[in-house]
C-alpha cells in the first residue's frame, strides 16, 4: 500500500500500482477531471506535487505537457501509486463549468508507458 495525501482532503492507503487520477476518485472520493479518459490528451487532470513527486514519466505526459507549455504540473493519468505523495488536487469538476468528470479511465496506464527520466 502507498500513502496518498491531497492537501484539504486527507490521507488516503491506496493499492501499489494504482493510477493517480483513480485513486484520487474511489480513494479519496474527489471529482477529478480527466475528460478524455485518461489518454494523456486533455491535460484536465492535472495535479501538483507537494512531496513525493515520481522521477520518471511517460512520454506521452512529457509531450502533452511540453505541447501546451505546461510546467509545475503533472497528469495524475499518467502516474501510478508505487510510493507515498502528498499532492494537490488542482483540476476538479466543482468550478469547472464542465459536465461531468470525464469517461471512466482503466485500471491500465493508456497508451501503454514508454517511462523516461523526469
Amino acid at each position: 500500500m502507498s500513502r496518498l495525501i491531497v492537501e484539504g482532503v486527507g490521507e488516503f492507503e491506496v493499492a501499489t500500482g494504482k493510477r493517480l487520477v483513480l485513486a484520487l476518485e474511489q480513494d479519496a472520493g474527489i471529482d477529478q477531471l480527466h475528460a478524455c479518459g485518461g489518454h494523456a490528451r486533455c491535460t484536465t487532470c492535472r495535479v501538483e506535487f507537494v512531496e513525493g513527486e515520481p522521477d520518471q514519466m511517460t512520454v506521452a505526459e512529457r509531450d502533452v505537457l511540453q505541447a501546451r507549455g505546461l510546467t509545475g504540473v503533472r497528469l495524475s493519468c499518467q502516474i501510478l501509486c508505487d510510493h507515498d505523495m502528498n499532492v494537490r488536487a488542482i483540476s476538479r469538476l466543482a468550478g469547472s463549468g464542465r459536465k461531468d468528470v470525464g469517461s471512466e479511465p482503466a485500471a491500465e496506464i493508456e497508451p501503454p508507458p514508454t517511462w523516461i527520466e523526469k
